[in-house]
């Protein structure tokens, strides 16, 4: 098992599993998904349904007072091995560092969970130090978007499905890094296949409602031939669809795109292996980075980044008073491929 200090999601679940418990749990951290999870966990697997009535607490931080959640964590269980105490939201706890009074000496037959989402917590503080050596802070962080495709797989694969690149890349590109956001949509995406199946583009696009010829992908595919025609049917299409398809929300899939194609100008091994670890994408992906960058040499890369800074700002109404985002982003596109 790892320290305490820096616990995997995967072995304080396995500990979970195997009802090794420990006194406090702080999870903390910008990716709520992991703490949902490991909350949802316990308050539903450590105590029998019997013993909830009596040895269950769900408390949020807004309504509570840490004095009381403390009177609570000290009583004994009822007719249980243990009592469970979770605080929800509790980084909107008033005076959540008066908790360190409980946790230097906490009860051994108490769990009490502190949920305190959305940020870390300070680990320079006297109750994070407590909690380290008493119990198990868990700290839950945001995945970057390029991890995000190889999360789905693997997600999918524990329960014994399998997904194509293209289709992990288009859940992502469509729903982005939101963790609870994406499995609510697998989810619905495995209520009609058999286990086992393998989950493909079409059937993402049958079932989510995403486009599988015209989206941000295949805007980045037709950018790398100078595809022209294609280009600009996709953007037609973005303009037809604006609040599905806000420039916002495409420029950053842009730009994180061709600062790899930037990236990919300077690798010294442009191997296929090399370069999608260089570049954290699935090997598969890496035909698409290498048509780009013959497509556009290092200092119209460089432009490009340029131009696309420089729209994210129009987009956002600075230094643009009325062109919508059709307009912007039929402008943007032409400079990009002239």
């Amino acid at each position: 098992m790892a320290e305490k200090n820096s616990i995997s999601f995967e072995n304080l679940m396995s500990d979970l599993k195997n009802q090794i418990y420990h006194p406090v749990y702080l999870l903390h951290g910008e990716e709520s998904y992991f703490i949902d999870a490991v909350s949802d966990f316990i308050e539903h697997h450590v105590l029998s349904d019997l013993e909830k009535e009596f040895n269950q607490t769900i408390a949020y931080g807004k309504d509570s007072n840490v004095f009381t959640l403390m009177s609570y964590a000290k009583r004994f269980p009822m007719m249980a091995n243990y009592q469970v105490l979770i605080v929800k939201e509790a980084q909107d706890l008033d005076k959540i560092e008066e908790f360190h009074a409980y946790v230097e000496n906490p009860l051994p037959s108490t769990i009490l969970v502190l949920c305190y989402k959305y940020s870390k917590f300070d680990k320079r503080k006297a109750l994070y130090k407590a909690i380290e050596k008493r119990g198990v802070p868990f700290e839950s962080a945001k995945l970057y978007d390029n991890k995000v495709p190889d999360w789905i797989n693997d997600y999918l694969r524990q329960r014994k499905y399998s997904i194509t690149p293209k289709a992990a890349a288009l859940l992502t590109e469509f729903l982005g890094a939101d963790l609870g956001k994406i499995v609510n949509e697998i989810q619905k995406l495995l209520i009609n296949i058999p286990a086992g199946a393998a989950i493909d583009e079409d059937y993402v696009e049958k079932n989510i409602g995403i486009s599988k010829d015209f989206n941000v992908f295949e805007l980045q595919k037709a950018l790398a031939r100078k595809d022209m025609l294609k280009s600009n049917q996709i953007i037609f299409y973005f303009a037809a669809n604006p609040r599905e398809n806000p420039l916002v929300k495409i420029i950053p899939i842009l730009y994180a795109y061709f600062s790899k194609v930037l990236t990919y100008h300077f690798l010294p091994d442009k191997s296929k292996n090399a370069v999608a670890i260089a570049l954290s994408v699935n090997p598969f992906f890496v035909a698409d980075y290498q048509q780009a960058a013959r497509s556009f040499p290092v200092g119209k890369t460089i432009s490009i980044i340029s131009l696309l800074h420089e729209y994210d700002l129009k987009a956002k109404g600075v230094e643009n008073a009325s062109a919508s985002d059709g307009e912007l982003m039929k402008e943007l596109i032409f400079k990009i491929l002239h």
